[in-house]
């Protein structure tokens, strides 16, 4: 089975609650990937004595799903519990950690949660070879402490404009390739070892395995960036998401959306489920999840932008209903065909960041009613590109990801047997050459696989690892 499914899976896992001061709402989504492996924490209130902290975090997980698991169940415990976060305490006390002493806290938990799941059975002798980004933020009275480990990121939302930014840990880093380096690896077309996207995560452990090494020298690791900002009355939200987010909108882009929506609903839920739907309809083809945390000073609902946001879904509505008409003599269009008109015309209060894109619920909804016998279409981007001819192009780039070296003959053999099921007779080929050692995927090609461990260690190029997923750039 290959990285995607034939059609996405659209259902949502939601949560949200409220507490210290804050509310907050989420959203989960597999789409296109065929297994789920994002995972989340939401904790209002630290047990143990930091009831008016909160933490939050989103977990990006890679060949498979049990590193984001067990961090999004435990690794708050291996912060908070560690002689480093308590150091400040004294027994009986009402201190609360230093700022040092929760910065050296965080990054002694990850050490250690990271050190404790080695020992699992299945990630030690190799079966289980996931691993997984980790971003979050613990919220005390007076700080927010940013956490950042690989290529998930979060945002913070103050007084109208991004004010900070986690930044990406990616192999092509100065100082991430530095270590790299250091430890008798490469960075090839933007990854660790040409596999590997991001250069540090939780997991991985193929790739922290240099002798003589300590664990934030290897080539891949599991050291976070913590970064302090203090709170402000100006604090609107903070957003944490994976890469299926951040792919296909900036910074920038989704602050914007989030605050247009924030102003049409308080539903954090929703808001988060709408971000979710936009990401899908603008092209991520990976899980998405989001953690929306929104401060008391964060939008609030405007009568002035539910009305608009009214007149723009019926406009889309009648819309949509003139093109349907218009084609009806030609017969029934498809949906990409509707969308491309659409997209053509200057239409005016789509939602910032979001655009066309932010509206297609309310597009595919009234086609489905027009239309109620219609195909299941699938990927929209996919119909444009040319029905068949784009599944053809998904299938080959999937076998590639799956049987990396022997691409020539294996093309030769399902080119056959396309001639065969055509009537076209069998087509004599030369005898193909045998795959170089070492074949990488072309710097332009956008899915090699992030989770693929390193080239020393793949004992067999065909054989257990093809179940890894892919890693979208």
């Amino acid at each position: 089975m290959g990285a995607f499914l034939d059609k996405p899976k659209t259902e949502k896992h939601n949560a949200h609650g409220a507490g210290n001061g804050l509310r907050y709402g989420l959203s989960s989504m597999q789409g296109w990937r065929v297994e789920m492996e994002d995972a989340h924490t939401a904790v209002v209130g630290i047990p143990h004595g930091l009831e008016d902290w909160s933490f939050f975090a989103v977990y990006d997980g890679h060949a498979g799903s049990r590193v984001a698991n067990y961090c999004s169940t435990h690794l708050l415990e291996h912060i908070t519990n560690n002689e480093d976060f308590r150091a400040t305490e004294k027994p009986g006390s009402a201190l609360e950690p230093s700022v040092e002493n929760v910065k050296s806290g965080i990054r002694t938990g990850f050490l250690k949660i990271d050190e404790y799941m080695r020992n699992f059975s299945d990630l030690r002798n190799g079966m289980d070879r996931s691993g997984s980004t980790a971003v979050g933020v613990m919220i005390s009275p007076e700080h927010v402490y940013f956490i950042n480990c690989g290529d998930s990121r979060a945002v913070l939302y103050r007084n109208g404009q991004v004010c900070f930014s986690t930044q990406d840990h990616k192999p092509c880093n100065p100082r991430e390739k530095e270590r790299i380096q250091n430890a008798g690896g490469s960075v090839m077309i933007q990854r660790v070892n040409g596999s590997l996207a991001v250069s540090r995560a939780l997991g991985d452990y193929d790739y922290k395995c240099v002798d003589g090494k300590g664990p934030t020298e290897q080539l891949v690791s599991p050291e976070p960036e913590v970064c302090e900002i203090l709170r402000a009355e100006e604090d609107e939200f903070i957003i944490l998401a994976c890469d299926g987010i951040w792919d296909v909108m900036s910074n920038e882009e989704l602050c914007e959306f989030v605050k247009s929506r924030l102003e049409v609903s308080d539903d954090l839920e929703k808001v988060c489920n709408w971000v979710v739907d936009t990401c899908l309809h603008k092209g991520s083809r990976d899980n998405m999840s989001i953690v929306l945390v929104c401060f008391s000073n964060a939008p609030k609902v405007s009568d002035e932008a539910v009305k608009k946001d009214a007149e723009l879904d019926k406009y889309l509505e009648s819309r949509v209903e003139e093109i349907m008409e218009k084609s009806g003599e030609e017969g029934m269009p498809d949906l990409a065909h509707v969308i491309r008109i659409l997209t053509a015309e200057n239409i005016p209060n789509l939602p910032p960041g979001g655009g066309l894109a932010g509206k297609r619920n309310i597009i595919e909804a009234v086609y489905s009613r027009l239309n109620p016998h219609r195909e299941n279409e699938g990927d929209p981007g996919a119909a444009e590109e040319g029905g068949t001819q784009g599944k053809l192009v998904e299938a080959l780039r999937q076998m590639r990801i799956n049987h990396r070296g022997n691409y020539r003959h294996l093309l030769e053999e399902m080119l056959s047997s396309f001639r065969l099921a055509q009537g076209l007779g069998p087509e004599r080929s030369a005898e193909p050459a045998p795959p170089r050692p070492d074949s990488r995927t072309a710097p332009g090609d956008q899915d090699p696989d992030r989770d693929r461990p390193p080239a020393a260690q793949r004992p067999d190029e065909d054989a257990g690892s093809d179940e890894m997923s892919d890693k979208q750039t």
